[in-house]
């Protein structure tokens, strides 16, 4: 059996301003620098086979972070990245809502009919997350894994845990930044563990 260990990256300049960001980046603000140091605190005493973290850099920051005093290289890989939203990227909120407002409400309302022609769907991130879990279970049969990655990829992996479907991908738990997630792999299924835990930012 493989224990996963996902995180969501720390939070970002982008993430206090309400900015999408996709596949571009950020910064870690002091708040998710500090989570990510007390994240790896509360994992300390936890071995991982392997650390691998989406491309960009704010999950490879709060990794690096996590990794701090461990001599475990941290690898990449494409399929952890965040949803690709086009010309979202780079926008706040409300400049999306009154651009782009269908596909607005589509995305937070109805995310089964939620479509980007020059982006990703829910579906897209959903086969990329599947693909990957797959894959580690083919690789592994045992021994503990830790993953960053971004929102939208746990709440996709919510739903292969629970075989639900593109619709609920909003239920509960939100996904703060550096939340902890821990799946078990076993015959081709997750199991959820822990859900969006962040009781280390608590910590003095």
């Amino acid at each position: 059996m493989v224990k996963v260990y996902v995180v969501r990256h720390g939070e970002t300049k982008w993430n206090a301003e309400k900015r999408t960001q996709g596949r571009l980046d950020s910064e870690l603000t002091e708040k998710g620098i500090r989570d990510a140091k007390q994240l790896g605190e509360r994992l300390r005493e936890t071995k991982f086979q392997r650390i691998i973290s989406s491309p960009s850099q704010r999950t490879l920051q709060t990794a690096k972070l996590v990794n701090k005093g461990r001599s475990i290289p941290i690898e990449t890989d494409e399929r952890l990245y965040e949803i690709n939203l086009g010309p979202w990227q780079g926008k706040t909120e409300e400049e999306i809502k009154t651009q782009y407002p269908e596909q607005f409400h589509a995305y937070w309302n109805a995310p089964e009919l939620f479509t980007n022609a020059s982006g990703e769907s829910f579906v897209d991130v959903k086969e990329r997350v599947k693909d990957f879990f797959l894959e580690l279970e083919r690789n592994h049969s045992s021994g503990n894994i830790l993953i960053v990655t971004h929102g939208v990829v746990l709440k996709t992996l919510y739903l292969l845990c629970r075989n639900a479907p593109i619709d609920e991908v909003w239920a509960p738990p939100y996904i703060h930044g550096t939340s902890l997630t821990v799946i078990n792999l076993e015959n081709g299924k997750q199991k959820l563990l822990l859900e969006g835990c962040t009781k280390h930012c608590n910590l003095a």
